[in-house]
């Protein structure tokens, strides 16, 4: 109990921090996704106590709209969302040393209730200004960006009075993340014309064994990265998954039998069919790029060997290679108007500027899809306010100096922005 009641003074007198005291009551409401009913809650009391205009749309994202002292400048977007990876369990709170963490029961929430916390307290710092000559402030506080981004791709894009959109989600303070990668799936398959048993048949060579020319084709595809520049990797491949000859007992096995996932491999190679000569067999890979020209070159790349293979074996097998875009990618902009006033700021507060390309998936990708009420195409970059540390873990942990200064850095690139 001695430990428990440390723990507690030591949270409370960070709490007595505003930005810190946001946070700390954020991250202590469990929000899975699509369970942030009380992040939401505690949103909109936090808005009414404090007069700052908040209403929700009709998938209950929360939206929050300063308007400008000065009409002939432009508004900024904010985003960030409420939802986090973990459950319902309760968050304890412990400080050690610079780092705000759980007891290791589970996730901390800081991805990306360090985003919430920040965008909050700039409203709430702006509804009492009277001295910043803005544009005016938008924010959205987005549901289900960890599971499904559902939240993102129901915002009303069309009512959106900002073109720049700061995307409060990089786990790294002084980070700009200026394109991200789409997520592509690709499935390829080969089939033969002739099977047949693996002894009595083997000597036909028309029987050609469709695990095997998989590889084959496989060997030849590229792996890995495909292109990058000074920003980091733009456009990589992964072989996910390969799957080939006569599994179809051994699975039904699996589907009513109680095996664990480490066991599955050798369990389907101790029950596999060795004795049929394979008709067919596919692999899996995943595609990502900031960059569609490239995304295109591989791809052509990939449809080449695939022509090649079956010009080479006629009608004795086919292989094709198919598809399937999962999350588009956002591209760097030439407007670099964002980026100058990053670097500025970061110059003034002596932070180490990192203008990257990032290649994973976040809301900025669904931002550059679309297009705001004067039908100009968003602008958004991935920006951190703080260093997070083994996010999505039981280990997660935040520098909650980095976050203190990280809000600075997101004060002063909204007051540059209006200068």
């Amino acid at each position: 109990m001695k430990g428990f009641s440390v723990h507690c003074n030591e949270i409370n007198k960070l709490k007595q921090d505003k930005l810190l005291g946001i946070f700390c009551d954020l991250a202590q409401i469990p929000s899975p996704s699509l369970s942030e009913d009380k992040v939401i809650d505690f949103i909109q009391e936090f808005c009414v106590q404090n007069n700052i205009p908040c209403k929700l749309d009709g998938y209950k994202n929360v939206l929050i709209n300063i308007g400008a002292k000065n009409p002939q400048k432009q508004p900024i977007l904010l985003s960030a969302h409420m939802d986090v990876v973990g459950d319902f369990s309760p968050v304890n709170l412990e400080l050690d040393a610079d780092f705000l963490q759980t007891d290791k029961t589970r996730t901390l929430g800081a991805d990306n209730k360090v985003g919430v916390a920040c965008a909050l307290l700039l409203a709430y710092e702006l509804a009492r200004d009277k001295e910043i000559d803005h544009g005016g402030l938008e924010i959205i506080f987005t549901r289900d960006e960890e599971q499904g981004m559902s939240g993102i791709k129901h915002v009303g894009f069309d009512k959106i009075q900002s073109k720049y959109v700061l995307v409060l989600d990089s786990d790294k303070l002084g980070q700009l993340l200026v394109s991200g990668a789409s997520y592509t799936n690709a499935v390829l398959k080969v089939m033969t014309k002739y099977g047949g048993h693996s002894g009595i048949d083997i000597h036909d060579k028309k029987r050609l064994n469709a695990a095997k020319l998989l590889a084959e084709l496989v060997l030849n595809i590229p792996q890995g990265v495909f292109y990058s520049d000074e920003t980091g990797t733009i456009t990589s491949i992964n072989l996910g998954t390969i799957i080939g000859g006569n599994i179809q007992n051994t699975a039904t096995k699996i589907a009513t039998e109680k095996i664990e996932s480490k066991d599955y491999l050798d369990y389907f190679i101790s029950n596999s069919v060795t004795n049929v000569i394979n008709t067919n067999a596919q692999a899996s890979y995943s595609i990502r790029s900031a960059d569609v020209a490239k995304e295109n070159e591989l791809k052509q790349i990939i449809e080449k060997h695939v022509a090649d293979f079956n010009y080479k074996y006629g009608d004795l097998a086919n292989a094709e290679i198919v598809f399937s875009q999962h999350l588009p990618p956002f591209e760097k902009a030439k407007d670099d108007f964002v980026e100058k006033i990053h670097l500025t700021v970061c110059q003034k507060l002596n932070i180490e500027p990192d203008v990257a390309s990032f290649h994973a998936g976040a809301e900025t990708h669904i931002y550059a899809q679309n297009t705001n009420v004067s039908g100009e195409k968003f602008l958004p970059f991935l920006v951190g306010l703080a260093d997070i540390f083994n996010m999505h873990s039981c280990d997660e942990k935040v520098d909650y100096k980095t976050m203190l200064k990280g809000y600075e850095l997101l004060k002063q690139m909204f007051v540059e922005f209006n200068l």
